[in-house]
This record gives C-alpha cells, structure tokens and sequence, in this order.
C-alpha cells in the first residue's frame, strides 16, 4: 500500500517514457517489416522479468541476464540500418532543424548558399529533359556530407553547366543511369549510386529513380531532383516526402528557398 502511495510524478513521467520509447521501437520495426521481431523481442523481456524479478529464479535469470547482454549487441548489428535512420529521423525534426543550421553556420560553411548561376542551369536543363523524356537524378548535397556516395560515381569536379546535365544524362551515355551529386556550386560526380529506400508508402507507378532518391533523402539531408524517364514529371525528394509534377516555376522557387 505503502509503495503504491510513493508512486508520484516522477514515477508517471517514467512510464510515459518507457511507452514512448517502445511505441518508438514498434513504428520501427513495423516499418522495416520486423514487427515479428519486436513481438518476439516483448515476449522475451516480459519472461525475462517474471524469472528474473518476481519469481527470483536465480539460475534461469542469470542464463537470461546473460543473453539480454548478448541479444542487445546482436540486435544493434542486425538492424544497424533502421537505427541510423531512427536517429537520422529525429536529427532531422522540425524543431531540431534550426539547431542544425545554427551549427553549420557558426562552423562557417558557406556551401548552401546557392545563386541564380548555380540553380538556373540545373532547372534549365531539367525543364529541357522533362520535354524529351530523358531521365536524370541529381542530387544537391546540403549540411550532410555524401562523399561516400561521391565515391560510388566517376568523378567529374566541373562548373555546373546546363549543356554538360543534358550530356551526362543523354540515354546513350554511360553515366546516365546513376545519380550525379552536386556540392560546392560544383557537380562533384555522375553515375553514383544511391540507398534505395523499401518504403511501402512510395506509390507503385514511381519507378528506380524516385526510390533512390527517397533513399538519400531519409538518410541525409540531400535535396534529390528526379526526371521520370517515363511520363518527364518533374519531381524533389526531400526530408522523405516527394513534391510531384512541379513546374519549372514551383521548381525553380523550391530551390531557391531550401538550398539559399
């Protein structure tokens, strides 16, 4: 009786806590199709605190104290992924966005602050690739550095230009298929290859390209503009959600206002 009048404020605001963190946790699995997993995962923790704590079995606990150590390694390498998305997903939180750009600029980095001469080019040659239907993916690098996916590619290290876009993603090229990256007011490199996102939410008639680019965007803070090959729509990737269908209007005012 004694110990359920003790229950106070602290002790509700850790139940909310541990319910959050495990809501957290089944989203997680859930959309990494591992909702089995985490199933598995309560129903071993419930057993392990019933030995453990209220039947005090000291011989079963201790095996089990002993892979709860072990289980928690293994399920850190085995879905390494999901919890660097986890993470990157609260990093990138509204609230925690302009920490974020408070810290890039007191670093001074400059690299976002794009002009007319380095955005026009890019919409320019995307409005010019849309007509023809000519695919492209190109990926604007923003505080998240992509120099691992950089490597992925052939390095290219030009001048943004309209003529050279349409060249590297002209169907016969050998570079058109992957993704070029640009940072710096420089296209760093073509024919990289992005994470591909498995999300069941992307809709079925958005092909290769919009799953790269949704990929790169849920792992980083990468502004990915993609040409469908299929239909020429013009469509952003960004912060994992897609803009569709924009025009070279919508277009044009979207980068100025995310990569100024």
């Amino acid at each position: 009786m004694l110990d359920f009048i003790s229950f106070g404020l602290k002790d509700i605001i850790d139940v909310l806590l541990v319910a959050l963190m495990l809501y957290y946790i089944y989203r997680l699995m859930k959309e990494s199709r591992s909702l089995n997993v985490f199933i598995g995962i309560m129903v071993f923790v419930v057993v392990w605190l019933l030995v453990s704590q209220i039947l005090e079995m000291r011989l079963l606990g201790s095996i089990m104290d002993k892979l709860v150590s072990v289980g928690v390694i293994g399920l850190i390498v085995l879905f390494a992924d999901d919890i660097r998305k986890f993470l990157y997903n609260v990093g990138s939180h509204q609230r925690m966005r302009g920490l974020r750009r408070f810290l890039s600029l007191s670093r001074g980095d400059d690299h976002l602050r794009k002009d007319k001469s380095v955005l026009m080019p890019v919409v320019m040659a995307c409005i010019n690739m849309s007509r023809r239907k000519q695919g492209a993916l190109i990926v604007f690098e923003r505080t998240t550095p992509l120099d691992d996916i950089v490597k992925t590619g052939d390095t290219i290290d030009a001048n943004i230009n309209q003529q050279l876009i349409e060249n590297i993603f002209f169907k016969n090229s050998p570079l058109h298929d992957g993704a070029m990256v640009i940072a710096d007011k420089r296209i760093k490199a073509a024919g990289c290859i992005l994470p591909v996102s498995h999300d069941l939410d992307i809709p079925k008639e958005l092909g290769l390209r919009h799953r790269a680019a949704m990929g790169i965007s849920q792992e980083s803070d990468s502004l990915a503009i993609i040409v469908s090959e299929e239909t020429g729509s013009i469509s952003v990737a960004l912060h994992g959600e897609f803009k569709l269908h924009l025009t070279a209007e919508k277009l044009e005012s979207l980068l100025t206002q995310e990569l100024n």
